[in-house]
């Protein structure tokens, strides 16, 4: 699998991106892969999601663990590979199987996070039995926020679509160095 021009994001405002990929269904299989902490750590981190929109969790991120292929995380990533990474994010919203909304980065009050929706939808020929999911990412505070969160989402993003198809990913740091400073020339 390789990523179309396509799959860039598109820069929809200052603060907002969104990425839209076809993966295949049915709905429930791809709802699977943002709902169920194990079936996330295959493509973006581990953490049981709550049962109440308002409230807090935690996910942890451990790249070199998202595929069995392996590639040195890069220098200033190296450390935090090693250990992995926990953040702390709040429910915003949850609408099985269609709708997944939580804030992102360090700031959890929903009035001033950056927050993250995953939107599920049939796509096309009902038969076809294809998902588009619709990434938004809004509230973005600054340029530099943008372009590391875009990079990242690609790369993630890359690794729901090997999973979601059963294949078997590539490494994560060498999915994600093929987006690393692509973005600041697409936002150009």
């Amino acid at each position: 699998m390789n990523a179309p021009a396509g799959d860039f994001a598109t820069k929809t405002d200052d603060h907002t991106i969104q990425f839209v990929r076809i993966l295949p269904g049915p709905i429930e299989k791809v709802w699977s892969f943002l709902e169920d902490s194990d079936k996330r750590a295959q493509w973006f981190a581990r953490g049981a999601l709550p049962k109440t929109v308002g409230e807090t969790f935690e996910m942890k991120f451990k790249h070199s663990e998202l595929s069995p292929h392996a590639a040195p995380a890069p220098e200033r990533m190296k450390e935090m590979d090693k250990v992995g990474h926990t953040s702390t994010y709040r429910l915003l919203a949850i609408e099985p199987p269609h709708r997944l909304v939580f804030t992102f980065g360090s700031d959890t009050n929903p009035e001033t996070a950056s927050r993250v929706e995953f939107l599920l939808t049939p796509e096309g020929d009902p038969k076809d039995n294809k998902v588009r999911l619709t990434l938004t990412h809004s509230r973005i505070p600054d340029r530099g926020f943008m372009l590391g969160v875009s990079g990242g989402w690609h790369a993630h993003l890359a690794m729901l679509q090997y999973r979601a198809e059963g294949q078997t990913p590539p490494a994560f740091w060498d999915v994600w160095r093929k987006y690393d400073g692509v973005y600041d020339k697409r936002y150009a």
